[in-house]
């Protein structure tokens, strides 16, 4: 079976390039684009169009059209999209195209972040992305790119059986003071088993008031039929969880528990042991079974750790909750290290800018990182599986 992308794509761009159209080399160029992208859709799921493989690894789902900005114009591309796959999927050929637009985008949320002026931005961005771009065109962009990140933080939400949530801090200055702002951030997963972002917050403000009216944010997008939150012990979060979702069970980070539990250790040397017994009552076969573990533990440090015993007596079996799930789901949110990681990423990001000049400022660069990762987790494969 000839692939069109190959000879048929050839004799096409020839005919374009002699053609003498002033258009014909943005044209050819995104001829070329298209042609790279289904050869690598090809070659990503090991068989031919139409082709019946064993070895086949999921199948061509349509396309979806992006603009990307060159130095001949702004290119239109047709990029394959892929289902049923082991690994996501997403053209290399469109890496650098990629980068620039972040780039440009990132610059963009800096002007805001640094204070900088537009015709500084131009120049950033002429350097980034090869792009000869005037400061009226970085102010439509940036007003553009507030338009955007507005409609997917308040976008519609559905039905959501688990909720994670966490909170990281970033430096922003307010009437001359520098003051740590709350970056709330929601991860959820449906029904289809993907995770999203559902939404964040940035906040100075006093925490309980910050997490609640964040919460309520989500239930007033329609975010229902929540099973389970799992979260750390972060402060305002408990009173706030209450009261937007009281009756939903809570799962705390065993992560996070087991680290908590360190500052109770009377000595060094009883460190690793600690941790270890903390572990086989995470990791018991059920929640009967951790119980009568955690019962025992608590006993055997009575003596030589009291405040650790009564710290894990207090504790410890808020972090036990996430053994009503099957075992598959329970692995996967016993904890919020999924999101510890999500917030390295938005880390790597916000310390370039070291200090916001605003609120504002910082949640247009997160909500720009965050898009960008829950787009990333929702056309990629299920997080975990319901059984129907």
């Amino acid at each position: 079976m000839t692939y069109e992308g190959q000879n048929t794509a050839i004799e096409r761009l020839t005919e374009l390039l002699v053609s003498g159209q002033d258009d014909r080399f943005s044209t050819a160029l995104e001829l070329l684009l298209n042609t790279a992208m289904l050869i690598e859709q090809r070659e990503h799921l090991r068989a031919e169009p139409y082709q019946r493989s064993d070895d086949r690894n999921g199948h061509a789902n349509g396309y979806k059209e992006r603009s990307l900005a060159t130095r001949l114009g702004e290119l239109t591309v047709r990029i394959p999209q892929v289902r049923g796959s082991e690994e996501p999927f997403f053209p290399k050929s469109l890496d650098k195209g990629l980068r620039s637009e972040r780039a440009l985008k990132l610059a963009v949320a800096e002007m805001y972040v640094q204070g900088v002026s537009t015709r500084k931005v131009a120049a950033i961005t002429e350097q980034l992305c090869g792009l000869n771009i005037t400061s009226s065109q970085v102010s439509r962009a940036a007003a553009e790119l507030d338009a955007l990140l507005q409609e997917w933080r308040t976008r519609p939400l559905t039905r959501t059986p688990y909720l994670l949530l966490d909170a990281r801090y970033e430096k922003v200055r307010q009437s001359g003071v520098v003051r740590d702002a709350a970056v709330l951030v929601a991860v959820g997963v449906g029904l289809d088993g993907k995770r999203s972002v559902l939404g964040c917050s940035v906040a100075i403000s006093e925490h309980e008031t910050h997490w609640r009216e964040f919460l309520r944010s989500l239930v007033d997008r329609g975010l229902s039929g929540i099973e389970l939150v799992t979260s750390d012990a972060h402060s305002g979060l408990e009173a706030a969880r209450k009261a937007v979702f009281g009756g939903v069970a809570w799962q705390r980070c065993q992560f996070h528990l087991q680290q908590n539990a360190q500052a109770y250790v009377p000595r060094h040397d009883m460190k690793a042991q600690v941790a270890a017994d903390i572990r086989s009552v995470f990791n018991a076969a059920d929640r009967a079974a951790a119980d009568t573990l955690l019962v025992e533990i608590v006993r055997r440090y009575r003596e030589k750790a009291p405040k650790l015993a009564d710290w894990m007596e207090a504790n410890l079996a808020e972090g036990l909750t996430v053994f009503k799930l099957t075992e598959s789901h329970r692995r996967l949110l016993r904890t919020t290290n999924g999101l510890e990681r999500l917030n390295k990423e938005i880390r790597r990001r916000t310390r370039v800018a070291s200090l916001f000049p605003n609120e504002a400022s910082c949640l247009r660069l997160v909500s720009a990182v965050l898009m960008e990762t829950s787009d990333e987790w929702e056309a990629g494969k299920a997080y975990l599986t319901f059984t129907l």
